[in-house]
């Protein structure tokens, strides 16, 4: 990865400060082991054979699928013969600014926001690209990986506009008709950003909607047509990934961090903390955040 704005911290693939998007090809040989991100990664399998191990299980990959994973979420690759993979990586950051329209977006949204986390994916949504779509999504990533070395101060609309192009190109044909309905409801949007913007409050399904000028049960429907989630089940999927965070990037005691999110309750933040990433707070923070003090 000596390409990639990335720096690796053991079993922490961390993105370089000031980096907004990345593309380059990654080949694996034999095993890459168990890891996690601090940046929302695509890869699209180009060639070669391997498998990919997750929370979710293994999956056998061939030519044209195609994984993202929202930040921290852990993977690894095993049974690997010259599997090589188009990786993209961008910030959390980027998500949340120039990027933070895409959740508007029927496809676009159900690709970077509602879709990893529907259907108990855990962060993770995998697709396949047939052979235009395959074709289309390498000519943006080679254009993305060709901006590499631009200063961002005077590439931020190539790099945002590249990457744009390939996210678009891929949620066309990712993303099943069935899973994506028209335009989501502004309550939604509504609700989404005021429980995003405060994460730590006692959020309740009644105070919600009311403060939507909506019945609960409304407001329920709309959600779940919107993402797949009820608002409170959608509230613990970013809590649970913003206690990820802080897990691998500060040194905060882990029962700060469940009251930082909302979860006061030591307890109840560890069983949701497992019942996402199938580690407990502390093994997580062990395994992948233990090198993080040397830098």
């Amino acid at each position: 990865m000596d390409d990639f704005p990335v720096e690796n911290r053991l079993t922490l693939v961390h993105i370089i400060d000031g980096t907004l998007a990345f593309a380059g090809h990654y080949l694996h040989e034999d095993v890459h082991p168990i890891h996690t991100h601090s940046f929302v990664e695509i890869a699209v399998v180009m060639g070669g054979e391997g498998a990919q191990r997750s929370l979710a299980g293994r999956q056998q990959l061939r030519i044209g699928d195609v994984l993202l994973l929202r930040p921290g979420v852990w993977h690894g690759y095993e049974d690997c013969r010259g599997l090589d993979l188009y990786n993209c990586g961008f910030s959390p950051e980027l998500l949340r600014r120039e990027l933070a329209w895409t959740r508007e977006d029927p496809q676009l949204g159900h690709l970077l926001w509602t879709g990893p986390y529907a259907e108990q994916r855990r962060g993770i949504l995998t697709g396949h690209l047939g052979d235009e779509a395959l074709a289309a999504c390498v000519t943006h990533l080679d254009a993305l990986h060709d901006l590499r070395g631009a200063p961002t101060d005077t590439h931020r609309g190539d790099v945002v506009g590249r990457l744009m192009l390939f996210l678009s190109t891929l949620a066309r044909s990712v993303t099943g008709s069935s899973e994506v309905q028209s335009a989501t409801h502004q309550a939604v949007l509504d609700a989404m950003r005021m429980m995003e913007e405060r994460p730590a409050y006692h959020w309740t399904l009644t105070e919600l909607a009311a403060a939507l000028h909506l019945a609960p049960g409304y407001l329920v429907r709309l959600f779940k047509g919107a993402t797949g989630l009820p608002p409170m089940a959608y509230l613990s999927r970013h809590r649970v990934e913003l206690a990820a965070t802080r897990l691998l990037h500060t040194d905060q005691p882990i029962n700060r961090i469940g009251e930082a999110v909302g979860w006061p309750d030591q307890n109840y933040f560890a069983r949701r903390f497992k019942s996402h990433y199938g580690l407990s707070a502390s093994t997580y923070r062990a395994r992948f955040a233990h090198s993080l003090k040397t830098t």
